[in-house]
């Protein structure tokens, strides 16, 4: 039985604010070959990361494939320049111009793939790979000018996709799978006060961590059009995942014993919680979109272009309810409004074949954000980008190993939302949002 192996590194140096490569918190970077070419691969899906970009396209692959790769993401943080509710002068009953920088970050996303062709007509196959993603952290979580909305966030996501694939006939394949997702979120904040009547110093009252994981289902398909050699048409789309969080973990440390409580009151922050740290539990849940894909590709002798649009529906992130299993005073429900947008993104691409063996690419991505002013928060300080890459590929007999990088042009962003009427665990007395610029 022949066997072919695909090896991908992924390795990507990016300059943005957010470890999400794409807009909001989304990773489309699942194989080496398309992230060459800017995502732009739904209509040539010719290698195993197909079960992710079209999972039509595995038919078109002979014998047995196994492909690995992994992205490595390097996280410039970026710097906010600007007020938040934590910013006022008590002095001089203004709020003062402060810069913070997000912490830089470094991570490693891995993916793999196995297709075999079981006939001329069919195929099957499995993938692994990490579709969304999002990491942010906030310098000194005493002191940070966002430490009362977030001073440390991070969701990870794995899916494994179970995959078959038929030719119909000549000209068109289809394909559909199964998606199973786990996924684990963590966040840490402070509960911040004012002592006494606006406007005061505020005073941490106590730090807050939330760890939690979950599990959701999906499920995804794609169609592939061969109306002549020189032409491929793809669609693909998979369906929204609604990760379930039951019962995570919430660490309340480091309550105050010494400041009373706001509102006014003889009771300090500990004895409301009955001593300097309080464990409860936390459920909510993560809405992940739906994403779907329609691309066109040319080939003539050594060359391949394609374009796509990518579409992921962003509205499914409406509003983020973090339910706390034991309420009081000091540790309310979180509801917080996102009403993020869908969005239209374009990706185009192309591959040279030098020699046999040889492959160069090239490739341009337009991702605008799915994040509206009104919303934004420092959870994630989201912008358009433009996502520039380059890649190669290199064939030895049974392996072919493809390396890509990919720079992201993020645009710098100012937001006036300061003062938004919600918060996640702080008491309502400080507000949250900002008036300011994001840069880098």
């Amino acid at each position: 039985m022949r066997i072919r192996r695909v090896l991908a590194f992924l390795v990507i140096l990016l300059f943005s604010a957010t470890s999400a490569m794409a807009a909001g918190f989304r990773l489309p970077e699942q194989g080496a070959k398309a992230m060459g070419m800017g995502m732009a691969f739904v209509a040539q899906a010719d290698d195993p990361s197909a079960i992710y970009y079209n999972p039509a396209g595995i038919v078109q692959l002979e014998g047995q494939n196994v492909m690995i790769g992994g992205t490595y993401i390097r996280e410039n943080g970026a710097t906010f320049t600007g007020t938040t509710p934590l910013t006022f002068n008590t002095g001089t009953g203004m709020f003062d111009i402060r810069s913070e920088t997000q912490e830089d970050l470094d991570f490693f996303i891995p993916n793999a793939y196995w297709t075999r062709k079981a006939s001329p007509d069919f195929a099957y196959g499995v993938g692994i790979f990490v579709p969304f993603g999002l990491g942010q952290r906030y310098g000194n979580r005493q002191t940070s000018i966002f430490r009362n909305q977030v001073t440390d966030v991070e969701i990870q996501t794995l899916v494994v996709n179970p995959t078959v694939a038929w030719k119909v006939g000549e000209v068109l394949s289809v394909g559909a799978g199964i998606d199973f997702m786990y996924g684990k979120a963590s966040l840490s904040q402070a509960g911040v006060v004012r002592l006494g009547a606006a406007p005061l110093d505020q005073v941490n009252i106590f730090q807050l961590d939330l760890d939690g994981d979950g599990t959701a289902w999906g499920y995804n398909f794609g169609l592939l059009l061969t109306p002549s050699e020189n032409w491929k048409v793809g669609f693909a789309y998979r369906s929204p995942f609604k990760l379930k969080i039951k019962d995570a973990d919430v660490d309340v440390w480091e309550i105050n014993s010494t400041i009373p409580f706001v509102p006014p009151g003889p009771f300090t922050a500990a004895q409301v919680f009955g001593g300097t740290s309080f464990h409860t539990g936390a459920s909510t849940q993560i809405d992940m979109p739906a994403t779907a894909a329609l691309g066109v590709a040319y080939i003539r002798d050594r060359l391949t272009l394609e374009v796509d649009l990518d579409i992921t529906f962003w509205s499914s992130f409406d509003t983020l309810v973090v339910d706390i299993h034991e309420n009081n005073g000091l540790l309310p429900d979180a509801v917080r409004p996102e009403d993020w947008g869908d969005v239209v993104g374009v990706n185009a691409g192309a591959e040279y074949r030098v020699t046999d063996p040889l492959a160069l690419r090239v490739g341009l991505r337009w991702d605008p954000t799915p994040v509206p002013a009104e919303t934004m928060s420092p959870l994630l300080p989201d912008a358009d980008r433009y996502m520039y890459s380059a890649g190669a590929g290199y064939k030895v007999r049974n392996w072919t190993f493809d390396l890509s990088y990919m720079y992201v042009d993020k645009k710098d962003r100012k937001v006036n939302n300061q003062f938004l009427p919600h918060n996640v665990a702080s008491p309502p007395s400080i507000g949250d949002g900002f008036d300011g610029e994001w840069t880098g």
